[in-house]
């Protein structure tokens, strides 16, 4: 049977904050209750690096949250984040240029950040809620083509929505074993959680994380 309890679904859980009106102390408390809970890793602005993560793994944000950054901002933004301690890169892509069928300029910026970043992981935000069905197989095929390691859902802060479990499903159905797959955007119980990760998933981007696994078995 599938592992759904606390501790297996924290592993799973990048513990996110990205609020506009954050601050440090903000950060310092969400590295505490990411601790406390089990999660994989914390997700943050790059402006709050470098921090104290307690060996946990960091992950930021690059050309958050609209995507409409120029390749080389995006690029110098996700080596400035990594060379401060993120080991973990959530890239947005220009979704604008997804809708236009742009996919040559979309690789060419996932690709200019796969370049900058070394050996960090790189999660490629492609807001799917936006996308048709094909554009969401073409931005999956994009970002597998220029050397991500995940497809990521959502921003969270598009008006079009964040994860579904469809999406998710063609996600997984799209890349395969190839990359991994995060769900991330309005997952704030433990039945979406679950629902996420059985479409697919294997990492969620959780504000609501202490929510979450309070719905789940110990």
């Amino acid at each position: 049977m599938p592992d759904y309890t606390k501790a297996a679904i924290a592993r799973l859980i990048d513990h996110t904050l990205l609020a506009p009106t954050a601050t440090r102390a903000d950060i310092v408390a969400l590295v505490a209750e990411a601790a406390e809970l089990g999660a994989y890793s914390v997700c943050v602005s790059p402006s709050f690096l470098p921090f104290d993560s307690a060996s946990m793994p960091i992950a930021a944000v690059c050309g958050f949250p609209s995507g409409k950054h120029a390749t080389a901002i995006k690029a110098a933004e996700a080596k400035l984040a990594v060379a401060a301690g993120a080991s973990e890169i959530d890239l947005v892509i220009d979704v604008g240029a997804a809708i236009a069928g742009e996919w040559s300029y979309v690789r060419q910026q996932i690709a200019r950040v796969r370049e900058e970043i070394g050996a960090a992981v790189l999660k490629v935000i492609i807001e799917s809620a936006a996308l048709t069905d094909r554009q969401i197989v073409n931005a999956c095929q994009s970002a597998a083509a220029a050397g991500a390691d995940f497809v990521k859902t959502s921003t969270g802060f598009h008006p079009a929505g964040g994860a579904s479990v469809a999406a998710v499903r063609l996600m997984r159905e799209t890349v395969g074993d190839q990359l991994g797959v995060k769900a991330s955007g309005g997952i704030r119980d433990a039945a979406t959680a679950i629902a996420m990760v059985e479409a697919g998933a294997n990492r969620l981007g959780l504000s609501a994380t202490r929510a979450v696994l309070a719905g789940l078995p110990d």
